[in-house]
């Protein structure tokens, strides 16, 4: 079996759960690529998507708000959307793309590349294709795609995904995947150990105040370490670096994200799909931060609402979450018993072998 995972430039997330998803699929020596869907139609359309995505989350983000406002309502009409037709147009350089490579599977991490299968589908192809849902909510459009299966995050969203027309019998539950490996680690991180270790994750391209949240943890919150993860975001990772703190540590982009998270006590992130799981996943007290508006809300709601964690709204929200957080250990072992409960470890290997059976 030869499996092609499509992922798309808006986020990291989409990305790092194709890469979760491969390294899993290795393991089972079955052949998978992961590849930017929009590459296929260009490069010059993917990288267009990816800035447009990235200056409508800047700020307070509500450019962004405003596009996912608008898919929501104009979800609710039940008339095919203007994003459908868009990826309609891709459909013949996708089809010659899987066949050249002689797919028999396609995995979807994405919306987009799911409507144009979903349209080739009905122009008479039978391509076989599974979607990933890498949010706790079912974004706008999902109900314009017709998958053989359907990945939700959780059960408890089995209902939300019905209730948006996504049919019952397609929908698995077993989480976003996240790779077993994610979990193996081996310390080597060389962070000190005589104080707690409080970790800020900023996202994939390091959105947000980061800074101003930085100053003023700093200043109110004296006995632990402060780690700053900047992702690509230079000019962040240059500001904090001008901050003179013997309790700050900064660090730019990481490519073992798990190791600095499993050394952490408490963990700060922006409330997106993969990074949330992620931490859930090696089972760490944490408070979601200031979301991008649209899905990340929906993201720190579904979390906060099951006790996994707790949600700060602003600064000062965030910096009174973490004193209360730091101080009360019953609560962080409570988040921890329900992350036991809700996010499942196993979510990559559990996705694998289920496909082995059916799709093989």
């Amino acid at each position: 079996m030869k499996i092609l995972i499509l992922s798309c430039n808006t986020g990291g997330g989409h990305n790092a759960c194709g890469k979760h998803l491969k390294n899993e699929f290795n393991k089972y020596n079955i052949e998978s690529d992961l590849v930017d869907y929009l590459e296929i139609a260009s490069k010059k359309i993917s990288n267009l998507i990816e800035k447009l995505y990235l200056d409508s989350t800047k700020g307070s983000g509500n450019i962004f708000k405003n596009v996912y406002k608008l898919g929501e309502v104009y979800n609710s009409t039940k008339l095919k959307s203007p994003v459908y037709s868009l990826n309609k147009l891709v459909t013949e350089k996708l089809k010659n793309y899987i066949n050249t490579h002689n797919y028999d599977l396609i995995i979807c991490t994405h919306l987009f590349p799911s409507m144009a299968l979903t349209e080739l589908n009905h122009q008479g192809e039978n391509i076989k294709f599974i979607n990933i849902a890498t949010d706790y909510e079912c974004i706008p459009f999902w109900n314009e795609t017709n998958p053989n299966l359907f990945v939700i995050p959780s059960i408890l969203l089995k209902n939300n995904f019905i209730s948006k027309g996504i049919n019952e019998s397609i929908l698995l539950p077993t989480g976003i995947p996240i790779s077993s490996d994610f979990r193996k680690v081996t310390n080597n991180t060389n962070l000190p150990k005589d104080k707690k270790i409080v970790t800020i994750i900023s996202g994939s391209m390091g959105f947000g105040n980061i800074k101003f949240l930085v100053e003023k943890l700093l200043k109110n919150i004296t006995d632990v370490y402060f780690l700053v993860i900047c992702g690509s975001n230079k000019k962040l990772e240059s500001s904090l670096l001008e901050i003179n703190n013997d309790n700050l540590i900064v660090k730019g982009f990481v490519n073992n994200i798990n190791e600095y998270m499993a050394k952490s006590d408490i963990i700060i992130t922006k409330p997106g799909g993969l990074t949330t799981t992620e931490v859930a996943n090696l089972r760490k007290p944490f408070i979601h931060m200031m979301s991008i508006p649209g899905v990340e809300n929906y993201n720190a709601l579904f979390f906060s609402q099951n006790k996994m964690s707790l949600k700060g709204d602003t600064i000062d929200d965030v910096v009174i979450k973490l004193q209360e957080l730091l101080n009360n250990k019953k609560l962080q072992k409570e988040m921890i018993l329900n992350q036991k409960k809700y996010i499942n470890q196993d979510s990559s290997k559990d996705l694998v072998l289920y496909i082995i059976k059916n799709f093989q």
